[in-house]
């Protein structure tokens, strides 16, 4: 993937950017294992929406989550750009492959001038920022570059969509 005169430090300021719609969001490259264009996914009972099931990848089963769902966003079904990305997550201490569908895939690139903007993490404005690495640029637009441990945690996923479900029924019922 890279040139043998690639140092580490360059490797970890490279991201692979993802689309959801019109946002970009960003993940660490050093973490993406493959890219794979969508495949039938097995469906596992009684698992969150976000979690679509598994997939085989040369006989290793694979939990595929979706990145749209995960980050409360509408699901959208399978386009000729959606593409699975198989990630290397931490997880109590322990590496796990994990796929992550996306609406599509643009490239492996740095930041504009390798700077990443990170947020107060002490709940500034009522936000939970655990799922977000910060944010950077790329060709002047915003990338959100997120953090994978921090969105696999299941505390944090927890946490997070059940505030998603109180906000969205607060909003119903004020509406």
């Amino acid at each position: 993937m890279f040139e043998t005169n690639t140092t580490v430090d360059e490797v970890q300021k490279t991201y692979l950017t993802c689309g959801l719609g019109d946002e970009k969001v960003a993940l660490p490259v050093v973490r993406v294992k493959e890219i794979l264009d969508p495949k039938p996914v097995t469906p596992l009972p009684h698992t969150p929406d976000f979690l679509l099931g598994y997939i085989d990848l040369r006989g290793e089963s694979i939990l595929v989550a979706d990145l749209r769902l995960l980050l409360a966003r509408p699901y959208r079904d399978n386009e000729p750009d959606t593409r699975i990305i198989v990630l290397l997550v931490n997880v109590a201490g322990k590496e796990h492959a994990v796929g992550l569908r996306a609406d599509r895939v643009f490239e492996v690139t740095r930041l504009d001038d390798d700077r990443l903007e990170e947020f107060a993490s002490e709940g500034l404005l009522n936000w939970d920022n655990r799922m977000v690495a910060g944010v950077g640029r790329r060709d002047g637009g915003f990338v959100t570059v997120l953090n994978l441990d921090g969105m696999f945690s299941t505390g944090v996923i927890s946490e997070f969509h059940q505030q998603v479900g109180a906000d969205q029924d607060a909003y119903r019922e004020a509406g």
